[in-house]
């Protein structure tokens, strides 16, 4: 019985038609994972979308920093080479400088520097922190709500955002 199974499976692998089979048969340049700015990305998932997977890069920037670089947005990422790669990183890192508009950076006015600026991955999770810090330094009303631990950003605290315990509804003791 089980030979008769496996001589089924065998005959199913050869009427699969070729450019079928092509499909799931990747070439040797073909990298399952590229390291794009500091994140790993499966090599199957178009590079547009790779891109919006790192932090600090939106969808709409993905799409400029594409057309910057003509490159194919539906591409799979693990067909991109090295020079691309790296071409995209100093894209991404520089924006400004390669003609993508100064709305679309992250860091408009840099209250240290004033100059146009943006992050991607792990400095920007590094400079939100810092900014948070300044915040409660100098005691601004955001950074005095962060520190409290209490919404910040002008949100309803009447019935969300409570921990602990629930309030408001008492039963009727009987």
């Amino acid at each position: 019985m089980s030979r008769r199974r496996s001589s089924r499976k065998a005959d199913k692998k050869r009427d699969i038609p070729e450019n079928i089979a092509s499909q799931f048969i990747k070439p040797p340049t073909f990298r399952h994972l590229v390291r794009i700015a500091h994140i790993d990305v499966r090599g199957d998932v178009p590079l547009l979308y790779a891109l919006a997977d790192v932090k600090g890069v939106g969808y709409s920037l993905a799409q400029a920093v594409i057309k910057t670089l003509n490159l194919e947005p539906f591409k799979p990422a693990g067909f991109l080479t090295d020079e691309e790669i790296s071409k995209i990183e100093d894209v991404l890192r520089d924006p400004i400088k390669y003609g993508i508009p100064t709305w679309m950076v992250n860091r408009p006015r840099d209250p240290e520097t004033g100059e146009y600026l943006h992050y991607i991955g792990p400095d920007l999770d590094l400079r939100i922190r810092q900014d948070i810090e300044l915040m409660k330094q100098i005691k601004c009303w955001k950074g005095i709500r962060h520190t409290l631990g209490l919404k910040v950003r002008g949100q309803r605290t009447r019935t969300t955002g409570r921990k602990g315990l629930t309030v408001g509804v008492r039963r009727r003791r009987e």
